[in-house]
């Protein structure tokens, strides 16, 4: 079974918009509560994040992060570089671990119910080609298993697992504000091999978007 919580609309527009600190707490405690409760289920969160704020990896020190920009950082449960948190959808997907299934396995399981998502609103994505380039922001780099439209990197993902269970979450870009990424970064954003849904269709809204994600990952993992 699959579970999709704070999942609500004004206007067909999700309007679940928290800071970083909090989402992260919310996602860790999704977590905990499936460990808590041995829960069966796949649980899906979508959500936003307000203001702006830069998530580390779980193994990144903040020191390198400091800004006189005013941007909240927090750090992710999760791995990976380090990320600006904007204009974008982010979800978090929490469930058991399949047994014998590597990390690699699951991340490409998700990513395939994404994949099905944004291809019911015609759009066709694919797996990214491996970067591993000495960069640090996150969406630079792929790992083979994230989602590109055309060669350019869509969705950047990355995962947590604990006790049995798996946390992964992922952002899908709305827009990218390069100027800044560069700022925070200080390094230059290869702008050729990132695509925004901006970009690709405009007129999207993310109310359409939740729900053709809410299909895909029902028919993906409601019965696996």
């Amino acid at each position: 079974m699959i579970i999709f919580v704070n999942v609500n609309f004004i206007n067909n527009d999700c309007n679940i918009v928290n800071s970083g600190k909090l989402n992260m707490e919310l996602d860790l405690k999704m977590l905990n509560e499936a460990i808590l409760n041995e829960s069966k289920d796949a649980t899906v969160r979508f959500y936003n994040w307000s203001p702006k704020c830069i998530s580390l990896g779980k193994n990144q020190p903040f020191e390198d992060f400091y800004n006189d920009l005013g941007i909240d950082i927090v750090r992710r449960p999760t791995g990976g570089r380090a990320l600006l948190h904007d204009k974008e959808l982010t979800y978090c997907f929490v469930s058991p671990v399949k047994k014998g299934q590597s990390v690699i396995e699951s991340y490409k399981d998700i990513s395939d119910a994404l994949i099905l998502g944004f291809k019911k609103l015609g759009i066709e994505l694919e797996y990214s080609s491996v970067r591993s380039k000495n960069l640090r922001y996150c969406m630079n780099i792929s790992c083979g298993a994230d989602v590109s439209y055309k060669g350019r990197k869509l969705i950047g993902s990355a995962q947590f697992r604990s006790r049995g269970y798996l946390l992964q979450h992922g952002s899908i870009l709305y827009d990218l504000d390069f100027e800044l990424v560069e700022k925070i970064f200080k390094q230059k954003v290869e702008k050729n091999s990132i695509v925004t849904l901006n970009e690709i269709n405009e007129k999207l809204t993310q109310g359409a978007i939740i729900d053709a994600l809410k299909s895909s990952f029902k028919e993906k993992f409601q019965t696996s």
